[in-house]
């Protein structure tokens, strides 16, 4: 029983002295564990402030760019433009930091929107780019073309439309019938051969000295007592033209009204006036307004300068070419879109207000009706020197 507890108690010491031991080598020598625990503590937090340094923060630029589009002559102002910030990187060397470094200059050429605004986009007037083109070229958009068309009274819309209008285009046709081989106007000219004798007493056809030219075409009629019998039946007027009318060109704008200045100048630089020329004069140094006013009489303009596609310049080329009629109709502002038309004819306005063909009646109105009321609105432009196109 002795011998027992000795063994359990020597197993006990043991235990206990291996345990001293590890607890030794944990805490490097004869340091208590106590002691250890704050430095275990502290050692992660050093070692995580390491690891997850604070960023640095990024250096960055204020760069000019356009909020909208600026056409190629605009003299630009505070509503276009603006500043945006940019990473130090992407930093031109000609770039503009402020508004005002760009407010009163002019756009050298077109500038998109939201397109950084660079040194070599900008001038310092319009007389810079005097070298580079005329000033009409700097109001055509960049996929237009610009042509000159006549106009008058009637087609300018009593003169209403101005420079930045957009208008549309209505021509009109007049049709006649032609022989395809020929190309001239029917009816076509007939004359007769008669058949001639010839001294050996053979026949061949040729033109005799009777012979007689007509107008008109071949057919048959039935006379009385008589029967059918072949006839040319003529014209009793020179063929009426079939008119038909439709719209064209659409949301063609109106860059210049009447003619450009003769030097070509758009848009003058201003001047500024000597300083005594600034000085106010006097109320009796002035003349009167009415003893130094002088009427001058209006001269309407005759031609308008269009931007309109190449294609459509081409279509309407061959419109003056040809002395076709043309009539402008004004736009509104805020419309955009294509509209489809119908070509409107003589059977189209029949069929779309239900005019009836009056009929043939066994009586009538005295005095006979042979004419209504035409418009005549006078000062109409002739696209020939005869003007033989004017009333047409």
């Amino acid at each position: 029983m002795n011998r027992t507890v000795l063994l359990i108690l020597g197993l006990l010491i043991i235990l206990a002295a291996v345990v001293g031991v590890i607890l030794l080598s944990q805490t490097g020598g004869g340091t208590p564990a106590a002691t250890a625990e704050p430095a275990a503590d502290t050692t992660p937090e050093v070692i995580n402030t390491a690891a997850t340094p604070e960023p640095e923060p990024e250096t960055q630029i204020q760069v000019v760019i356009a909020v909208q589009e600026i056409r190629r002559g605009t003299i630009i102002d505070s509503t276009m433009v603006d500043t945006r910030n940019f990473d130090e990187d992407f930093e031109f060397a000609t770039t503009f930091s402020s508004v005002e470094d760009v407010i009163g200059r002019v756009a050298r050429t077109d500038i998109f929107r939201e397109e950084i605004i660079v040194d070599s986009k900008v001038v310092d007037s319009r007389d810079v780019l005097a070298a580079e083109g005329s000033d009409a070229a700097l109001l055509v958009p960049r996929d237009r073309v610009l042509i000159a068309v006549p106009m008058d009274r009637l087609t300018s819309i009593a003169y209403a439309i101005q420079p930045g209008d957009t208008v549309d285009i209505i021509i009109s046709f007049l049709f006649v019938d032609v022989d395809p081989a020929f190309q001239s106007r029917e009816p076509n000219a007939f004359t007769f051969i008669n058949p001639i004798r010839n001294d050996d007493g053979t026949f061949s056809l040729g033109i005799t000295e009777d012979a007689v030219v007509v107008e008109g075409r071949f057919d048959t009629r039935v006379v009385p007592n008589v029967g059918t019998v072949p006839v040319v039946v003529g014209p009793s007027e020179e063929p009426r033209p079939r008119l038909a009318t439709q719209r064209t060109i659409q949301n063609a704008r109106v860059i210049h009204v009447g003619d450009f200045p003769n030097n070509g100048v758009l848009f003058p630089t201003p001047t500024r006036r000597p300083a005594d020329d600034a000085t106010p004069q006097p109320a009796a140094a002035r003349p009167a307004a009415a003893e130094t006013a002088v009427p001058t009489e209006v001269v309407r303009p005759d031609i308008v300068a269009l931007a309109v596609t190449p294609q459509e310049a081409v279509m309407i080329t061959w419109f003056v070419e040809a002395g076709i009629p043309i009539n402008f109709v004004l736009r509104s502002p805020t419309a955009t879109s294509l509209a489809e038309t119908d070509p409107v004819t003589l059977d189209y306005i029949m069929n779309r207000y239900r005019i009836a063909l009056p009929e043939l009646l066994p009586y009538t109105i005295e005095p006979a009706i042979r004419s209504i009321r035409q418009l005549d609105v006078g000062d109409r432009i002739s696209l020939s020197d005869d003007g033989s196109n004017a009333d047409e």
